[in-house]
């Protein structure tokens, strides 16, 4: 048996499953398919592939949908509760302004990341700075620039935080991360609450440092945060995260304010057929009642609450777009064969299945086929045997070179961990909305490439001792 357990042959090759492409995604009647009113063909001609696609709508649904469930879920239980976009998932000044169109806050990682939110006109007091190893001049900069909060990851950023606070004569806000020890049910790597990895502070060593943070009179500690992982299906992690916080939380009311609680993000999405995520309204519910009980056990009010959802929001509303270039079949047993298709990308714009082992779905996107539906892998144009873009799909056992595929559910953690291996460029990010089209970031060229080769153009040799 080729295909996984999970994976059923479809009744008809060309259906799309309404749970997994964005909401707009539909085939013509030419069969072809198009998202936000544009056809993938449209697409391709226009910018090449591969091509990163956003539905605009879709993205802007989803993040009124995920806003809405939780400011709902917080004003039950007697609380608000804000939105960090997690700009890790994808990021360019014109999502900083959708973000900033939609009353979000902004969520991010680095010093590059913070340069494109502030690029994008973003209020720096709406975004929020993480990282485990912030430098000095990431600090400084946040600082400078008048950010919201800057969530200290180890003790000695609260020394470095309070330094360039001071030197500047400002008040910074800052939020503690906290270890948990949830083990959330993810891939290893996207855990990010276990003990023995680098995110985060202790639960036992909480009292200590917050004591230290309250000792600065340039720093203003605004509550604990914390992020058991990504791509999170189940409710109970978060759950039992939010009792080890709330209890936390009242412990350091005792000693000083603590305004507000940041539970993270990781809210899974569907990419298969195979993924069954809780409905986000569910997980609201299910966090916000628990922090309120916890809360009223203990005898406290509930805080503020903050949330940071990213894949959730901007995942599923993106499909990348590829152009096949050849196709085998490679017989694997004795009455079994499956059939290769390679596609002019891979592991360059799509990292997460050699990273994750993450599965994803894919349609023939330039036309619909009455072919047999065959055991199909969609592997990328790279140097390595785990080029792997769709481990296990059934595509049109027709499926020929020049065709169109398209693989849904690619709008976060795509284009954001793209690299250039083989020197393959990068592609373009494209919005589509209402039947037009938008560049949000133009393909990269064999010329771009070869701008940052410092001896290209250059007679001089040195030689290296």
């Amino acid at each position: 048996m080729l295909a996984p357990d999970w994976l059923t042959k479809p009744a008809n090759v060309n259906d799309l499953a309404k749970d997994i492409w964005p909401a707009s995604a539909k085939r013509e009647s030419e069969g072809q398919l198009s998202i936000g009113g544009v056809s993938v063909g449209d697409l391709a001609g226009d910018f090449g592939t591969p091509l990163f696609v956003l539905d605009q709508a879709d993205f802007f649904d989803r993040a009124r949908h995920i806003r809405e469930a939780f400011s709902a879920a917080a004003t039950r239980f007697g609380t608000t509760a804000k939105q960090y976009y997690a700009g890790k998932a994808l990021l360019c000044t014109e999502i900083v302004r959708w973000v900033d169109e939609l009353g979000l806050y902004l969520d991010v990682s680095s010093g590059g990341e913070l340069a494109v939110a502030l690029a994008g006109g973003i209020d720096p007091s709406r975004i929020g700075l993480h990282g485990n190893n912030k430098s000095h001049s990431e600090i400084g900069r946040a600082v400078a620039a008048g950010v919201g909060v800057i969530v200290i990851d180890s003790e000695i950023e609260v020394e470095r935080i309070a330094s360039a606070a001071g030197a500047q004569d400002r008040i910074q806000p800052v939020r503690l991360r906290v270890n948990t020890g949830v083990h959330a049910h993810t891939h290893e790597y996207l855990a990010t609450a276990r003990e023995d990895q680098k995110f985060g502070i202790a639960i036992s060593d909480v009292p200590q440092i917050v004591a230290n943070i309250r000792s600065h009179k340039h720093l203003q500690f605004l509550g604990l945060h914390s992020h058991i992982g990504s791509q999170i299906f189940a409710v109970e992690g978060f759950i039992e995260a939010a009792k080890r916080l709330v209890e936390l939380h009242a412990e350091l009311l005792k000693t000083g304010p603590v305004p507000e609680l940041n539970l993270g993000g990781g809210f899974g999405v569907a990419y298969t057929e195979q993924d069954k995520p809780a409905l986000i309204e569910e997980i609201a519910y299910a966090i916000t009642e628990t922090v309120e009980a916890e809360c009223k056990k203990r005898g406290i009010d509930v805080p503020a609450l903050a949330f940071e959802p990213g894949r959730y929001i901007v995942g599923p509303a993106g499909i990348t777009i590829y152009n096949v270039g050849t196709t085998k079949d490679v017989k694997v047993e004795e009455t079994a064969s499956r059939k290769y298709v390679s596609i002019d990308g891979g592991m360059s714009d799509n990292a997460r299945p050699a990273l994750y082992e993450a599965d994803y779905s894919v349609a023939l996107a330039s036309r619909e086929s009455t072919s047999e539906p065959v055991i199909s892998r969609v592997v990328g144009k790279h140097c390595e045997s785990g080029d792997i873009v769709v481990r296990d799909a059934f595509l049109p056992e027709d499926v020929s070179p020049n065709d169109l595929l398209a693989v849904a559910v690619t709008g976060a953690y795509c284009f954001s961990l793209a690299s250039n291996y083989n020197y393959l460029a990068r592609p373009a990010v494209v919005a589509v909305k209402d039947g037009q089209t938008t560049l949000l970031v133009r393909a990269e060229t064999e010329t771009d490439l070869l701008a940052r080769d410092a001896r290209l153009n250059t007679t001089e040799t040195k030689v290296l001792k």
